[in-house]
């Protein structure tokens, strides 16, 4: 198994340890990953490690659709892959309609369509077999639409990059996980029981096959929180927190692909408990309905041999990269001991 080291975006102020990922990175860590919500974007952060570091690859978990049109997602992705030597990922995601519609300003809808066109033309850009021609549901290129000036011409890529960027999605969804499966060369998944891989696994391998190909040799990162200490409880905290929140408060009530994922690997009853709680504005009960049970399942959290103990389900989970997210330097070292 794969380390991956998850930094995430920023909160008020950017700061980023670069001693810690240096470190991993001397631990053998294979990636760092950046993400970006509204605030700190996924790439600027990337460029800075990437030009303090030389050999862990450089992922983003994830760059979001609306952010950036399809040439402008490759421009960045070539980029930075050339000055880094070829270690970037790119990792894309749709994100959900609260933050497309209230923080970008497009409209969210077919999120399975906007990803199918978004990889397919970045991996035509990438490839430079031709000028730019795209026409599809949500992208048409050259531009031919309402207000064009009709002066559009097809473009091929000035700089040459690398064919074979790495492109990852994020799913959480069943059939997003299929789509990741087919068009894309790994999944990020926020979180995922490692006592049913299947409910993911086989999603990705419907998905595969639709390509002619083997789950082998497809990347599974899956993100697991580790937080290390005597008292599980204190440590569960936080995770119960984050938790209440990706199931209450991330998505619609009527859609949360966080939520509809727990549920169908056997936390339906806490995942309506916690919803109802924290849509009547009940946010400290909500926290308090995250079971110790889930918490275990997802994280790995307690004293070292604890954390030892339960990562052995991690083991024959079918996740090949473990994207690491923690607080305390031990946890990476531990990880490091334990995974690689």
């Amino acid at each position: 198994m794969k380390l991956g080291m998850m930094i995430g975006y920023s909160g008020a102020r950017v700061s980023i340890d670069v001693a810690a990922i240096r470190e991993a990175e001397a631990m053998g860590y294979d990636s760092v990953w950046t993400a970006e919500a509204w605030g700190s974007d996924a790439v600027s952060p990337l460029a800075w490690i990437g030009a303090q570091t030389s050999k862990i690859r450089l992922g983003t978990a994830i760059m979001q659709l609306p952010g950036r049109s399809p040439a402008n997602a490759a421009m960045t992705a070539m980029t930075l892959d050339a000055l880094s030597g070829g270690r970037f990922i790119l990792g894309l995601g749709t994100s959900g309609p609260q933050v497309v519609e209230g923080w970008h300003g497009a409209a969210w809808n077919k999120p399975l369509t906007w990803m199918r066109e978004y990889v397919t033309i970045v991996r035509q850009i990438l490839a430079r077999e031709g000028p730019l021609v795209f026409q599809g549901e949500r992208y048409r290129i050259p531009y031919d639409g309402p207000g064009s000036a009709g002066l559009g011409k097809p473009l091929k890529s000035m700089l040459h990059g690398r064919k074979d960027i790495p492109i990852y999605a994020g799913a959480m969804a069943p059939k997003g996980q299929e789509l990741s499966g087919e068009l894309c060369d790994g999944v990020l998944l926020t979180c995922m029981n490692p006592e049913q891989p299947d409910v993911v696994l086989d999603a990705l391998r419907a998905g595969r096959a639709k390509a002619g190909k083997p789950l082998d040799g497809f990347d599974v990162a899956a993100t697991v929180a580790v937080v290390i200490g005597d008292d599980v409880d204190a440590c569960r905290m936080p995770l119960r927190e984050q938790l209440a929140l990706y199931v209450g408060g991330m998505g619609a009530k009527e859609k949360n692909f966080y939520r509809e994922y727990l549920s169908r690997v056997g936390f339906a009853d806490e995942c309506a408990q916690i919803l109802d709680l924290f849509m009547g504005g009940k946010r400290r009960e909500a926290v308090a309905a995250v079971s110790d049970a889930m918490i275990d399942t997802l994280y790995l959290v307690g004293p070292k041999e604890r954390i030892k103990e339960r990562f052995a389900a991690w083991r024959t989970s079918g996740v090949t990269t473990m994207i690491v997210g923690a607080m305390q330097p031990e946890a990476f070292r531990l990880m490091a001991e334990l995974a690689l």
